[in-house]
């Protein structure tokens, strides 16, 4: 292709506010609709709107894990234009003094069977209300307004035009949901459109420094439907381009059915919201010491937690990102690590074992009955040698579950779950089971190598299980030799 391909994310977030960015309903999505609104969501006349501090403080949070210059002098403008689920007629942002300015997301793309780090520009973060919702789908001849969502606290999270694929793109939203969920700002749930991102997109011929005519692609909700309509601008773009057409500044659709977008309206102009400061609004004002409660609040972020993971705890670079994705499963690994020195099998066996185990029954971390140290047992016990990990596996997770009182080695003796690795136990049992196998002994010292897995077989069914695997292995080689 002859073009560069410039892309630009818009990403919304819901805050996980109580309350509304400037009234005290109800900030909860899946009401009935309608029932979460005041005079103030629906600015009946003479009401006065009141700041959320909560919202200014996530709002914060997130310009600090990116690095952002925080504005602690900044204030609300009046974004104007009318569209039926706004109630005001206009929308409280911020234009000129956005809250946070500056900084990056720095994001980890594949490259083989390496990871290579890309650090993705930020013009700004500011807040602002979010509308309400059209509901198209109950008549066929008219559209519902629910008002629940008008009001909304919302940050926009505007990149720099840098991103040049929609491999970037992805994998930047993605950065940005984890970013969201590890600070409790938001719960990042792209289906219910508590985080959306709107994809600014354009191409220009290889080497020139100008811009081309950007195009915008409202409310992506979800990574992959991302991708797509990045791949199909990409050659609906540069196709009209080949062939002389000139582009247009527009705000399109994606439709997830058939992988394309269409065109809604002409996009707008700056100087066609007519911004000015919200009259109704106190101007804010963070203070240094408040500034510094937040930044001692913050957690733990993905993008210190992966070095960390990989060079102090010694996890593969997949293992790592696997486990930083979520922070409840960041928590329950090093809370386990307090019990146990064995940092790669706990891995092993968070992300094989107890998530596949929580999947298969469709439960959820919080619920699960197993405790850090209880799970710390059961990787001792393997560490150990005295219990096999298949039978810690199918037999003794599921009996310590169902027995919370008694400790896994208690129950690994219960059920005759400890390994056998006496050598002389042992050795009765290889004698028998080569005894009953001259033929096929006689085989291996021909050159049938592939019969040593049979005896280890036979010799732990000799032993029901408990014989120790590798013991075995030791011994019967000794011994066919």
């Amino acid at each position: 292709m002859n073009y560069e391909v410039v892309i630009g994310l818009e990403i919304h977030c819901q805050l996980a506010t109580e309350s509304k960015l400037f009234a005290s309903d109800v900030n909860r999505f899946g009401d009935e609709p309608n029932t979460n609104i005041s005079v103030l969501t629906l600015a009946h006349p003479g009401v006065l709107p009141k700041t959320n501090a909560k919202a200014v403080e996530y709002a914060v949070k997130m310009g600090l894990a990116c690095g952002s210059k925080i504005n602690q002098f900044t204030f609300f403008d009046r974004k104007n234009y009318f569209y039926a689920d706004s109630p005001k007629g206009y929308q409280t942002s911020q234009d000129k003094y956005p809250i946070c300015v500056g900084g990056g997301v720095k994001i980890r793309l594949r490259d083989g069977k390496e990871y290579r780090e890309h650090t993705i520009s930020l013009h700004q973060i500011h807040l602002e209300e979010d509308a309400g919702k059209s509901i198209h789908d109950l008549s066929e001849t008219e559209t519902f307004l629910d008002f629940n969502r008008a009001g909304t606290p919302l940050i926009e999270i505007v990149s720099d035009p840098c991103i040049t694929s929609g491999e970037e793109a992805g994998a930047y939203l993605n950065e940005v949901r984890r970013m969201v969920r590890y600070l409790g700002i938001c719960d990042g749930n792209m289906e219910e459109g508590s985080m959306r991102a709107d994809l600014n997109i354009s191409l220009r011929p290889k080497g020139q420094k100008e811009l081309g005519t950007k195009v915008e692609i409202k409310n992506m909700n979800s990574i992959r439907n991302l991708q797509r309509a990045v791949e199909f601008e990409i050659v609906r773009q540069s196709g009209m381009l080949d062939n002389g057409e000139k582009l247009i500044q527009e705000t399109r659709k994606f439709n997830a059915d058939n992988g394309e977008t269409y065109g809604m309206r002409v996009k707008e102009t700056m100087n066609d919201y007519r911004y000015f400061p919200e009259p109704d609004l106190a101007p804010i004002r963070i203070s240094d010491a408040q500034l510094l409660e937040i930044e001692q609040s913050m957690p733990s972020l993905p993008a210190t937690l992966f070095p960390k993971f990989v060079n102090e705890y010694g996890l593969s670079p997949e293992h790592a990102t696997t486990l930083i994705e979520d922070k409840e499963w960041v928590d329950y690994f090093e809370a386990t690590l307090e019990f146990t020195t064995e940092k790669q099998l706990t891995a092993n066996w968070i992300i094989s074992t107890i998530r596949g185990y929580l999947s298969d029954n469709k439960l959820t971390l919080e619920s699960f009955s197993i405790t850090p140290e209880r799970l710390a047992e059961i990787v001792n016990l393997v560490a150990e040698d005295k219990v096999s990990n298949t039978a810690a596996t199918q037999q003794l997770l599921p009996l310590m579950i169902e027995n919370a009182e008694k400790s896994a080695e208690m129950l690994a003796n219960e059920h005759q779950l400890i390994q056998q690795s006496d050598s002389g136990t042992l050795q009765i049992l290889i004698d028998e089971v080569l005894i009953k196998n001259a033929k096929k002994v006689a085989e291996f010292k021909k050159g049938k190598k592939g019969l040593l897995g049979m005896f280890v077989g036979q010799v732990m069914q000799a032993s029901k299980g408990t014989a120790d695997p590798k013991k075995v292995n030791e011994l019967l080689l000794k011994s066919l030799q």
